[in-house]
Parts: C-alpha cells; structure tokens; sequence
C-alpha cells in the first residue's frame, strides 16, 4: 500500500534520527522534536512498543522522542492496539501501570473485530475518541 504525504508536511523516519547528527552541537532530532512538540500521541500503541516504553529501550526515533519526553512538563497518550490475548496478558498489564504511574495517559481499546480477524478487546479507539479525550484532558476549545 503506498501512502503519499502533502508537500508542507514534513516527515521523519528513523533514518533522519541517525543521519541528522554528525557532530558535537549539531542538534538531534529526538531533542529537538521533543522541544517543539505541545503533547504526544502514540496511536496505535503496538504491545511492541508498550514493552520498549515501559523497559526504557530506545532504539528508534519514536522511542528515543518517548525516552526524552518530560512527563511533567508535557502530555503523553497512548492508544493501544493489538490483539485480545496480547491485550489480556498479564505483562501488559503491569507494563502499562508502570507508564500510568509515570503520568502516561491511555485511551483505552475497543471490543470489536480485530486486524487478524478475531472479535475482542484490543482494536485501537477510534480517532474521534482519541482526539476527544485529548481535548477534554487540555481543554482545548
């Protein structure tokens, strides 16, 4: 499937985190991307990277944004999405307490038909939902 992006977006890949810096005082894109941003929104939130998150493991752009993310300074929302027992597994569990206690906040999954055609808990919120609770939570008008 190909995607295409508009001319006046830009886009970062995990290429431009690793080919952006090459010396001391250059700046570094996760940085710098953290410092721009208001809030950040992880939609979906695969059972991958809830484990990255939750461990500390940074080994791609987006992961090295959420490592140097100020959770006191700024909003993080996530939206999972995977399948029921992924969902369902004990270490999911205690890995979303962990960034729950960080002050990550969730936008809980749907119970629906899932990707690889199982019906349960784990399809991510809708945009709307996602975008909603967001709102409500910056109260943003």
């Amino acid at each position: 499937m190909q995607s295409s992006v508009s001319s006046d977006v830009e886009l970062f890949t995990d290429a431009s985190e690793w080919t952006a810096w090459s010396s001391l005082g250059d700046p570094v894109l996760h940085i710098e991307l953290r410092k721009w941003a208001d809030c950040m929104i992880i939609a979906p939130l695969s059972a991958n990277t809830l484990a990255k998150l939750a461990n500390g493991i940074c080994d791609n752009l987006l992961t090295c944004v959420a490592r140097a993310w100020d959770l006191e300074e700024k909003p993080m929302w996530v939206a999972p999405a995977m399948n029921t027992a992924m969902w369902k597994h004990p270490v999911t569990d205690e890995q979303a307490k962990k960034l729950e206690q960080w002050g990550v906040k969730f936008v809980d999954p749907q119970a629906k038909r899932l990707a690889c055609g199982d019906f349960g808990m784990g399809a991510m919120a809708s945009p709307e939902e996602i975008s909603s609770a967001i709102v409500r939570e910056m109260a943003i008008s």
